[in-house]
């Protein structure tokens, strides 16, 4: 069967493979399940596998299939799978598996503490942009048919559902903790799926990003109830005396300097959530007296969250499908760009790329669900 497939360590080694099939007998103790891939969703960490800057192959293999937001139909489960997961259901896979630390022997992998992880289409182990992939039904979360359509948005929603169930879980210190206002830092996939959950849970949210409205990115915050406001007219303490004090901040542009002009800008009580993962030796000047002062007398919180556990796969779901009542189609609008195909692996690399105007650019693995 074919692979999107990287050398890792080698820059622009993309290219098809031919893979053998896996099978549900691969995963022991009977509880494997085969699922037929029919989406998967791409982002920036797939073009630096790409560009060779990090990413392992599993042992035994000189190359790392790749893709990690999967979607799929079951096709066959072991002898010992559960009820939960039978031919023609639908499919999400969690991305980091355990390790060797207390964590992973909990099942809290993703907050390891080993300096190797494992995760699939990333690091160690093959991911899904295949036709087939075989798993243990630990690491999988079924999805209702009302999300066939928008499935392969879960794992990017996890980002936000993890940092969110964070902040929730920290300030459960304050036995009452009540926040009205949020915002998120940027506005791409990450933020507006962020942007969406904290609708989800009540709150007034204000997405501020570089670019000016109106586009699609800032349409989608309005239709949400949310403020729009951008960078290039605003400061983020403007945008803060304008729709804050922010309760909550979840900070994805990738530009990390923003970081402490959040700091300053949280609200007493407040939790700061950084979903980004920035490379670079970026230095600025802040006001290090005023942040340090303002974090201890406020009691202010900040939390870095990546990759995700199998509760925050469930929240996501739960979240989708209340997003698909009470705002019908508006997922469907985040798919702006699809691939035909593993073999056009290239476009799908050029619109990752090139294409300004792309929320969530996926590839249409299969169209042939049971």
């Amino acid at each position: 069967m074919k692979a999107v497939a990287v050398y890792p360590g080698k820059p622009n080694s993309m290219h098809l493979e031919e893979v053998p099939k896996p099978s549900v007998a691969d995963i022991p103790d009977g509880k494997g399940v085969l699922v037929k891939v029919l989406r998967v969703g791409v982002d920036a960490t797939d073009k630096e596998i790409n560009d060779a800057e990090y990413g392992k192959a599993p042992a035994g293999s000189d190359y790392l299939i790749t893709g990690h937001e999967s979607f799929g139909q079951v096709v066959e489960v072991g002898p010992n799978v559960s009820e939960t997961f039978r031919p023609g259901t639908y499919a999400v896979a969690s991305v980091r598996r355990p390790g060797r630390s207390l964590y992973d022997d909990l099942g809290l992998q993703d907050f390891t503490t080993d300096d190797e992880y494992y995760e699939r289409g990333i690091n160690l182990r093959h991911g899904y942009l295949t036709e087939y992939y075989v798993e243990d039904e630990r690491f999988l979360v079924p999805l209702p048919k009302c999300l066939a359509e928008v499935g392969v948005l879960t794992e990017p929603t996890t980002v936000s559902q993890k940092g969110l169930n964070q902040a929730y879980e920290i300030q459960r210190r304050l036995k009452v903790w009540e926040p009205r206002r949020a915002a998120v830092l940027g506005a791409g996939t990450i933020s507006l799926l962020a942007a969406l959950a904290m609708r989800m849970r009540g709150l007034d949210v204000t997405c501020y990003s570089r670019r000016r409205a109106p586009y699609l990115n800032s349409d989608l915050i309005e239709e949400l109830g949310g403020h729009y406001a951008s960078s290039s007219d605003h400061t983020l303490a403007e945008a803060s005396a304008m729709h804050g004090p922010f309760d909550i901040i979840l900070e994805a542009t990738g530009f990390s300097p923003l970081i402490f002009e959040a700091m300053e800008v949280l609200a007493k009580n407040g939790v700061l959530v950084l979903a980004s993962v920035t490379g670079g030796d970026r230095k600025v000047e802040v006001n290090a007296d005023h942040i340090n002062q303002g974090f201890v007398l406020g009691n202010k919180v900040m939390v870095g969250t990546v990759n995700a556990s199998r509760a925050d796969f469930r929240s996501a779901v739960d979240d989708l499908i209340k997003a698909e009542i009470l705002y019908p189609g508006w997922l469907k609008k985040l798919l702006t760009t699809p691939v035909k195909g593993l073999e056009n692996y290239k476009e799908m690399l050029h619109q990752l790329i090139e294409n300004r105007e792309a929320i969530k650019v996926y590839v249409e693995v299969s169209t042939n669900a049971h």
